[in-house]
């Protein structure tokens, strides 16, 4: 008898296709929808990953041009129409405050320093929206997703003990699909889950370098305009 359950067993097929295509239909709906967001969560890092360095690359580029000698009022004027990066329209934002508040006989308007400031502000922080965009799936994904695996793996046991039940036949045979196909989505969550976390918080981390890049820019801008002003 034992010999004949094993032989049974053997001749299952447990690949991950037959484990699939066994489990019930609730269960493959957790499967779906745990192999879609880990396909998303990866979509969405290499996407961050080229932003980001292509970001950082451009910004070293400003940077450059910032401090090259070249007068700010040119500067401003080759990239006002069509700033290609974080840190031009940072500047561009600060340099549109700053001649707004020139009067026509040359004078500033007072309080010039707190606007073109606070419009930097608002364009900085406009930019660290457009880096962190995304990010909140990674958090989501990696919350939830083994919640929902475990969901699966409850929902496919049960029906493994039903089976069971109406059997009558507890052999290894009749036990182990089920319990194959139910740990199935388990480790869908963990591999949707464990990358999301991961990539997450590097990810995160990236972003709030660059956001201080710009912040350092942007202090630094203010100073130069707070030397023009005294």
């Amino acid at each position: 008898m034992e010999t004949e359950t094993l032989s049974m067993a053997q001749e299952m097929d447990f690949s991950l296709l037959a484990l699939f295509l066994r489990a019930s239909l609730i269960v493959k709906i957790v499967m779906v929808i745990l192999f879609a967001a880990s396909i998303w969560v990866w979509a969405i890092a290499f996407q961050k990953f080229a932003t980001y360095r292509l970001s950082r690359r451009r910004a070293a580029q400003f940077d450059a041009a910032f401090w090259s000698g070249q007068p700010l009022d040119e500067l401003f004027e080759a990239v006002a129409e069509r700033p290609g990066s974080a840190s031009e329209r940072v500047f561009v934002a600060g340099m549109t405050e700053w001649q707004r508040s020139l009067r026509d006989d040359g004078a500033l308007i007072p309080g010039v320093q707190q606007r073109v400031d606070r419009s930097m502000d608002v364009a900085i922080t406009r930019e660290a929206e457009r880096l962190t965009g995304g990010l909140n799936f990674l958090a989501t994904t990696g919350a939830t997703a083994p919640f929902i695996g475990l969901f699966g793996t409850v929902w496919g046991i049960m029906r493994s003990f039903q089976e069971i039940a109406m059997s009558g036949n507890t052999s290894l045979a009749v036990v182990a699909p089920g319990i194959a196909e139910a740990l199935l989505a388990t480790g869908l969550g963990l591999l949707a889950a464990i990358p999301a976390v991961i990539l997450y918080n590097k990810l995160s981390a990236d972003a709030d370098r660059l956001v201080a890049i710009y912040e350092g820019f942007a202090d630094e801008f203010s100073t130069l305009l707070s030397r023009q002003l005294d």
